[in-house]
């Protein structure tokens, strides 16, 4: 489903983030990607949904080689990716229901349908009729769970999270952990960056460690 060949990612002036790293994570695995920060876990993410590109090697989801994938079939490629960022990046000035709507706007989701499956996420994560407020009245906690009911509302096949718990106390920590665990239980595919060494320790996943662009532990 997600395989890496000998990727490297170089960026201008000559910093290295990732150098010859390759692993397959199969369908409705949950893996954990661990590393110190700047070990390259945010450039590995971001060459899943070709935020960014890799230098050499070759990136293949679901048996397509995204690393040389036409800007214009970017798009297609992200309609079966969640994606959660460390930070949520909601829009302020919009709803929570309007937050999570987005991707289907975007998409040219039927109204009706889309507006089914925003309240579905919501619920999905706890936030069941809390549609009408303002991401600047819920917590930290409650607007990761906005940022996550955002990235799954499409009903992805994969979802990626970067660090989605960096700025979160232990148990909002560990009750967002479980969400993941959730949906990985439903058969998504999930992949997860965090230094905390803690989170999802007691299911004890597959763990891919990253230490200066090196693949350490987990191919």
């Amino acid at each position: 489903m997600i395989v890496f060949e000998d990727v490297a990612k170089r960026y201008a002036g000559g910093y290295t983030a990732l150098a010859g790293v390759s692993f397959e994570i199969r369908h409705g695995e949950l893996v954990v990607l661990s590393g110190h920060s700047g070990a390259g876990k945010s450039t590995l993410l971001k060459l899943i949904p070709a935020i960014e590109r890799a230098t050499a090697g070759t990136v293949r989801i679901n048996g397509q080689d995204v690393s040389r994938l036409p800007s214009r079939a970017i798009p297609y490629l992200r309609r079966n990716l969640g994606l959660v960022l460390q930070e949520s990046r909601l829009l302020f000035d919009r709803s929570v229901f309007d937050n999570v709507m987005l991707p289907l706007v975007i998409t040219g989701h039927p109204p009706g349908d889309a507006a089914r499956r925003v309240a579905a996420a919501l619920e999905r994560v706890g936030l069941d009729g809390r549609g009408k407020e303002m991401p600047a009245g819920l917590s930290g906690g409650e607007q990761q769970r906005v940022a996550i009911a955002r990235a799954i509302v499409n009903r992805p096949s994969i979802l990626l999270a970067d660090e989605p718990t960096a700025h979160l106390d232990a148990a909002t920590a560990a009750g967002i952990a479980a969400l993941f665990k959730s949906f990985n239980s439903a058969g998504v595919t999930v992949l997860v960056s965090t230094h905390d060494a803690n989170l999802f320790a007691e299911s004890s996943p597959r763990r891919l460690t990253l230490a200066k662009g090196l693949l350490t532990e987990g191919a």
